[in-house]
C-alpha cells in the first residue's frame, strides 16, 4: 500500500506561515514518513520564485509580495484558488522533477476535461493552458529528494489581481478559471476530484483525510497553529 495524508488547512491562510511550515516538514521529515498533499485557499498575495524578477511586479499595489523559494517568476494566489502543495518522496516514488511535473499537468489536463475543457501543458513554460490563457501554474523545489511547493488550479476566482503582474513572467499570455469556461463550479466540488485524480496519476492507493496544519511543522518553524 502507498499511503497519502491528504491535510486541508482551510481558507484565508498566511502564505508566509504555510511556506515556513512546508520547509520544517521537509528538514524533519524521514524516510518512513508518509507524503502529504496539502490543500488551501490563501488570503491574496503575489508569490515571487527564486529567481523572480521585479519588473514582472507591476502595480501590488495593497497586496502583499512573499519572497518564496521555489521556481518560476510571480504569481497570485487567492480566494477561489485550489493550491496543492506536493510534499513527496520523490526516491520512494521513483520520480524525478521532471516526471513530477509532468505528472501533475497530466492530472490537471484530465481533470479539466472531465469538465469539458480542453487543456494542455506547454514544453516552454510548466503549467496548463486553455489556448493562450494559464489556468494552472507549477512550482515546485526538491530538498534531500523531498518536493515541496506545487500548484495552483483557478477555480472560482477574481482574475483582475493578475493584471497588477506579469503572471509567471509570460509576456501575452492571458488567464482564466474553470468558472468563467464551464459557467460555474466550485472549490468544493472541483478539490476532491483533483485529490482523485493526483492519487491516480502518482500511484497512491491508501488515503487518509486531516483537518489543519502538521503540528510537528508548525511547533518547529514557530508558526501559529491559529488564526
Amino acid at each position: 500500500m502507498t499511503r497519502l495524508i491528504v491535510r486541508n488547512l482551510g481558507c484565508d491562510t498566511a502564505y508566509d506561515e504555510v511556506f515556513r511550515a512546508m520547509r520544517t516538514f521537509t528538514d524533519i521529515r524521514e524516510e518512513s514518513t508518509p507524503d502529504e498533499l496539502w490543500l488551501t485557499e490563501h488570503a491574496p498575495v503575489f508569490t515571487q520564485g527564486q529567481a523572480g524578477r521585479d519588473e514582472y511586479l507591476l502595480a501590488p499595489g495593497d497586496i502583499p509580495v512573499v519572497q518564496s523559494d521555489r521556481g518560476g517568476q510571480v504569481t497570485y494566489h487567492g480566494p477561489g484558488q485550489i493550491v496543492g502543495y506536493l510534499m513527496f518522496d520523490l526516491r520512494r516514488l521513483g520520480l524525478n522533477v521532471r516526471t513530477l511535473v509532468r505528472n501533475i499537468e497530466a492530472s490537471l489536463v484530465a481533470l479539466l476535461a472531465d469538465y469539458g475543457i480542453t487543456a494542455a501543458g506547454r514544453a516552454d513554460a510548466p503549467g496548463v493552458y486553455v489556448g493562450r490563457d494559464k489556468i494552472a501554474a507549477l512550482g515546485l523545489r526538491v530538498r534531500r529528494g523531498y518536493s515541496y511547493h506545487g500548484l495552483s488550479l483557478n477555480v472560482d476566482m477574481d482574475l483582475a489581481p493578475y493584471a497588477r503582474i506579469v503572471a509567471c513572467g509570460l509576456m501575452g499570455t492571458g488567464v482564466t478559471s474553470m468558472a468563467t469556461l464551464t459557467g460555474g463550479c466550485s472549490v468544493a466540488e472541483v478539490t476532491p476530484r483533483l485529490v482523485a485524480t493526483l492519487a491516480t496519476q502518482y500511484g497512491f492507493d491508501e488515503i487518509d483525510h486531516v483537518v489543519g496544519p502538521h503540528q510537528g511543522s508548525v511547533a518547529a518553524s514557530g508558526t501559529p497553529s491559529g488564526g
